[in-house]
């Protein structure tokens, strides 16, 4: 079989050398001119200036900023250009349908209702996501392809819970389970339900082998769960830090559900590098955040339209995180804490329809400067969080050598951040990876 393997290295010296003859196509162009930058760090608009997109990176930034013959150039008009905006608790997979239809029907179906959210997601303006949990990676993978449209996505993955934890579904009649039987949501990758630390640490593998930004972890009680009360704290210090440290040898992060301060103590000491909720965290344990250096990942839960009210205990939990949501959001400011903002959109399509009031929500406690920074800038931070496991390069920003994801804004959104609730309106020009996907010029 010698004569096999010669042929076979004769080809590949043969594809090789017209690779090497072709000479690589020269990048598409797009230049922005005259438009007014909000960069996702400062807290006002440039003088007008010209920004030029090579290929899927912002190339050059500067008034006398050019492309070169055959480029697309856009007018802009005095109009603002900012980064894409970013949902660093998203869940696309378990947004746009109710709980009783995903844990009832085919993943085929459920694939299908996740794309057109990502659709959605995407032409509303939010260009990247960190999705906490669902079944996501096929989607990405589509996305990613050109296959299917939406925002890029990190995914953690399936959610780890403890036995009676925030991501245990199971109903009654399916406790205690089987020697090694999964739930429907364990098979569906929608939960992976682990106890113990060489448990916690297999599932913990096992997302990253799939293809895991970083890991989600239930570490306290929730209000959409129908077995844990909110006030319970989940996960042993030693099944947190084993999944800690599986994370970290990877070279990326653990991020928490939490609520209480015992919850996020817990997992502050354990080494996990993001909180998300704890809107009933007490003065002492933000203190200790802001010592860490963890990330706040905080959403504007009040009793409001957007708070889809449940009924019965689930009521009496949403109204004691919505009775916190205040107090959080002051502590984050009192001791600087790095706080990030999502909107943890769950079985609601009409949810997904909120996502930019949900954002416009936080000048309730922010200027309109620092929550566009927060959803842009910041976010982008966190998401750098996953190191070499992060898919993509650096977003959440207009600077030479990030990536191309660009809203084109019909006025100021700093003076009038309202403008932003109306993207089909007033988002003018949508470019996701140096591509415009939606153009209303």
């Amino acid at each position: 079989m010698a004569w096999l393997g010669r042929i076979v290295v004769a080809l590949a010296l043969i594809w090789a050398s017209a690779a090497i003859a072709q000479p690589a196509a020269e990048p598409k162009e797009t230049l922005f001119t005259n438009v007014r930058l909000f960069d996702g760090r400062s807290d006002r608009l440039s003088a007008p200036t010209n920004v030029l997109v090579r290929g899927n990176v912002i190339a050059a930034i500067g008034p006398a900023v050019a492309a070169a013959p055959g480029a697309t150039i856009i007018e802009g008009g005095g109009r603002t250009l900012m980064p894409g905006l970013i949902d660093a608790h998203a869940h696309v997979m378990l947004a746009g349908l109710s709980e009783v239809a995903l844990l009832s029907t085919e993943i085929g179906f459920v694939n299908l209702a996740a794309a057109r959210t990502a659709e959605t997601m995407l032409m509303r303006g939010f260009t990247s996501v960190r999705d906490l949990g669902g079944p996501v990676f096929g989607l990405k993978r589509a996305i990613d392809m050109g296959l299917a449209t939406g925002p890029r996505i990190w995914p953690s993955g399936a959610m780890l819970s403890q036995t009676s934890g925030h991501g245990d579904f199971r109903l009654p009649g399916e406790v205690p389970a089987e020697p090694g039987a999964l739930a429907y949501a364990d098979r569906l990758g929608v939960t992976a339900i682990a106890d113990g630390v060489p448990l916690v640490q297999q599932r913990v593998r096992e997302q990253l082998r799939a293809g895991a930004s970083q890991i989600k972890l239930m570490a306290g009680g929730g209000v959409s769960s129908q077995f844990d009360p909110l006030d319970v704290t989940q996960y042993s210090p030693d099944e947190l830090r084993a999944a800690v440290e599986a994370a970290a040898d990877w070279g990326t992060y653990v991020a928490v559900h939490a609520y209480t301060p015992r919850a996020i103590r817990r997992a502050v000491e354990a080494g996990v590098k993001s909180i998300d909720h704890g809107q009933l965290v007490d003065d002492a344990t933000a203190k200790l955040m802001a010592e860490r250096g963890v990330w706040w990942s905080l959403q504007p839960f009040l009793d409001d339209e957007d708070a889809n009210p449940k009924t019965g205990a689930q009521r009496l939990k949403q109204l004691a995180v919505a009775n916190g949501t205040d107090m959080a959001y002051r502590l984050a400011r009192k001791y600087r804490i790095r706080t990030a903002w999502g909107t943890d959109t769950l079985h609601s399509p009409q949810g997904l329809l909120r996502m930019n009031h949900k954002l416009t929500k936080l000048t309730r406690w922010y200027s309109a400067a620092e929550v566009l920074r927060m959803a842009t800038g910041d976010n982008g931070e966190l998401l750098a969080l996953s190191g070499e496991r992060s898919p993509y390069g650096r977003v959440g920003v207009i600077a030479e050598g990030a990536l191309a994801d660009l809203l084109l804004v019909d006025g100021d959104p700093i003076a009038d951040i309202r403008l932003i609730e109306d993207p089909e309106r007033n988002f003018r020009i949508i470019m996701k990876d140096g591509q415009i996907v939606k153009t209303s010029l």
